[in-house]
């Protein structure tokens, strides 16, 4: 298998399987409890929680633990609207993940206006848009900070800028940016900030929010005093541990990422354009993460490539996992190439740390064979 769909999920390191181990087996108490055995555990959650925020450069207070990144994101939303109930706009984009998107939708049903801001065919933002779109009434911008398709990045510091400026909450989804870019909440002052673990070799069902400490929140889910009563629910002390420690690596291992996954994002990407007729390249050649390539094949449906690819052991897709039992075309490349049916004809190839050169050599002459039989 050549595994190539890290944007969607990521191996678990050793090193974080490791350190979850005891808490998978001896150390199995609940933190909440009186007695040593389990409340021994609150200071493991803790250490978790300085290592998240150490990754996003934000005190510990500020990380409260969810179960995943569509958790956070719903969580962030609903803590704006609670706080001003009386403002009933909100300003995201075309191109969000769908735990955004399909709760503004949701919003809309129940009287809320949202401004859905475009994006060119490079998958930019133009500021001026946002600029334009923010009202006396908006409860909140809601704009990630690299696209989980395209891996194309927000200008986030001025987006975060611009609603300090305005008075309006910032919420960012810093899930696909988070252990590829420098992520720090002290230099893009969003008020809410989501994250998931799983993006950086953590285990699935782990998530953190980042909630500044002027920023309004309330709990989206109620229960007891965990998490100091911003979310209910007994921890999962290993699940905190890993993501804590899988922070940690990727913080350490931050310098190197670019530098060791650009390379082969690179080879692969010219080496499917350069040899492979009728393809193109879908967002900002230089404007996204090091390790992301979207790239329409035209005149070829995604889910064909993609039935054969798998048959060759090789691990990719067309856009969001979340999406992936969707018949819907790409909405990310739909907003991109309006009226064409590029969004039909996708292929996401996200590299990572543990691929190898010999892997990429061994991929293009693959897609070239399946894209040729295709069209034969």
């Amino acid at each position: 298998m050549i595994y190539l769909d890290h944007n969607a999920t990521t191996p678990i390191l050793p090193e974080v399987l490791e350190a979850m181990m005891p808490y998978l087996t001896t150390e199995w108490g609940n933190p909440s409890s009186s007695y040593r055995f389990g409340s021994k555990l609150k200071t493991v959650v803790e250490t978790a929680r300085a290592q998240v925020a150490e990754l996003v450069g934000a005190h510990p207070l500020g990380i409260v633990f969810t179960s995943c990144a569509t958790e956070s994101n719903n969580a962030a939303i609903n803590a704006a609207l609670k706080a001003h109930p009386d403002k009933r706009h909100l300003v995201t984009s075309m191109v969000e993940h769908s735990s955004v998107l399909n709760y503004c939708k949701a919003l809309e049903k129940k009287g809320y206006r949202v401004t859905y801001l475009p994006v060119d065919r490079d998958g930019l933002l133009n500021l001026a848009d946002l600029e334009d779109a923010i009202t006396d009434e908006t409860a909140l911008v809601s704009l990630m900070w690299a696209n989980n398709e395209t891996g194309v990045l927000f200008p986030v510091k001025e987006i975060a800028e611009t609603c300090r400026a305005r008075g309006v909450p910032y919420h960012c989804d810093a899930v696909q940016a988070a252990g590829k870019v420098e992520v720090d909440v002290r230099e893009v002052q969003a008020d809410y900030l989501s994250l998931t673990g799983h993006k950086f070799h953590a285990p699935k069902g782990i998530g953190a929010l980042y909630v500044w400490r002027k920023a309004p929140f309330s709990p989206l889910i109620f229960g007891g005093h965990q998490e100091r009563g911003f979310r209910g629910g007994t921890e999962n002390v290993a699940l905190i541990v890993g993501m804590g420690k899988a922070a940690e690596l990727a913080r350490k291992h931050l310098p190197d990422y670019d530098r060791t996954v650009r390379p082969l994002r690179d080879a692969l990407e010219e080496g499917i354009l350069g040899t492979i007729p009728a393809t193109e390249l879908n967002g900002h050649k230089a404007l996204r993460i090091a390790n992301t390539t979207n790239i329409s094949f035209h005149g070829i449906e995604s889910e064909a490539l993609l039935l054969l690819l798998d048959q060759a052991g090789i691990c990719a897709s067309s856009g969001s996992a979340c999406l992936a039992d969707s018949d819907e075309p790409s909405h990310v490349v739909q907003t991109m190439t309006p009226g064409t049916a590029a969004s039909r004809e996708t292929l996401r190839l996200s590299v990572g740390p543990d691929n190898r050169k010999t892997q990429i050599q061994a991929v293009i002459p693959a897609v070239q064979a399946i894209a040729a039989s295709l069209r034969s």
